[in-house]
């Protein structure tokens, strides 16, 4: 625990309804924040129990239905802040995938699911960071934007592979929008690994899930399947005023799976 580092901290969580965009939420709140906006696309009862876990660390939760790849909606979530008058972390952590785990087949996607996933992953981040540049720019210290990328980006690995295409492209960006609006605005990129979340069951079934999460245990590293809150801890550091100095960062947080990975070797 760091203490209250995000004290009086405005901050908006995309896709927060559940897993990893709960476990940010809830974690900032705890930390400090004044307010949490709260995004999410079509979870309103999962929504509500996100906001009853904040207030209950005494921060104000800001509900907000949106989908990000509609730039109107993306306008509307950053608008929540408004009355606040700024943002002092955006984290862009909704995200959604084709599960074809089999990368072979590549009849088993095709263009519309690459179209889908891009609108999402990719453009829905950029149209959020475009939402929320004046506010975030308002912040007393540089405003913090934290993209929910994955290893699959970094590898070629994942539920699928315009999946992998879409984070991979999401990681490009991080760079490239470090780069164009520092010094007012830092962006950096977590790329988490297997998360213990019930994502994985609604993909692939419990039983699936569930042997997904004992491989994990049993081959990385570290010996573990990551939480949420695992993941969530590493986001909120890239956020909060310990991490002043990174920006343009993508921080692979996976219990070291990646060390597996040859290409990885000399990263």
């Amino acid at each position: 625990m760091a203490g209250k580092d995000f004290q009086d901290f405005i901050v908006v969580v995309t896709g927060a309804s559940t897993g990893l965009g709960r476990a940010i939420a809830v974690e900032t709140a705890s930390r400090g924040a004044q307010a949490v906006v709260i995004n999410y696309a079509r979870s309103a009862d999962e929504a509500q129990e996100t906001a009853r876990l904040v207030e209950a660390q005494a921060a104000k939760a800001v509900l907000v239905q949106g989908d990000v790849s509609i730039d109107a909606d993306c306008r509307k979530i950053a608008a929540a802040a408004e009355p606040f008058g700024r943002i002092d972390a955006l984290f862009n952590n909704a995200g959604m995938t084709k599960f074809a785990g089999n990368h072979a087949d590549l009849d088993a996607v095709g263009a519309e699911d690459f179209l889908q996933l891009y609108a999402v992953n990719v453009v829905g981040a950029f149209q959020m960071v475009r939402a929320a540049r004046s506010l975030l720019e308002a912040a007393p210290r540089p405003g913090a934007v934290v993209n929910t990328s994955s290893i699959a980006g970094v590898a070629g690995i994942g539920s699928s592979v315009p999946y992998a295409a879409s984070k991979g492209a999401m990681n490009t960006m991080t760079l490239s929008l470090a780069r164009a609006l520092a010094p007012q605005i830092r962006v950096n990129a977590i790329c988490p690994g297997f998360i213990d979340t019930p994502w994985f069951g609604k993909g692939f079934g419990a039983e699936r899930a569930q042997k997904m999460a004992e491989n994990a245990a049993a081959n990385t590293p570290l010996k573990v399947a990551s939480s949420a809150e695992d993941v969530a801890a590493a986001a909120v550091f890239l956020a909060s005023p310990g991490a002043r100095h990174v920006t343009g960062e993508t921080l692979l947080v996976d219990a070291g799976s990646h060390l597996g990975y040859a290409p990885l070797s000399m990263r």
